[in-house]
């Protein structure tokens, strides 16, 4: 699925994914350069991004899988 990921001076790090209307909050992750792992949001999905480099420019727009999470499957 196509997200944006950008950063914020209040919020931290956030995604937004257009097809759904949704905006949230990352909450964890399992590499602190983001990149090549997954992603926790506030609303309990896991997301799988792609290998980046670890000084890549925000906001980006990628192609991200769903784990799951949040009690429904991806």
């Amino acid at each position: 699925m196509k997200i944006m990921i950008r950063r914020s001076p209040e919020a931290g790090l956030s995604i937004y994914v257009p097809k759904k209307d949704i905006e949230e909050q990352i909450v964890e992750s399992e590499h602190e350069t983001l990149w090549g792992g997954w992603i926790r949001l506030t609303n309990g999905w896991v997301l799988y991004l792609p290998e980046l480099a670890s000084d890549t420019p925000l906001p980006i727009t990628i192609n991200a899988k769903r784990l799951g999470g949040n009690g429904d499957e991806p």
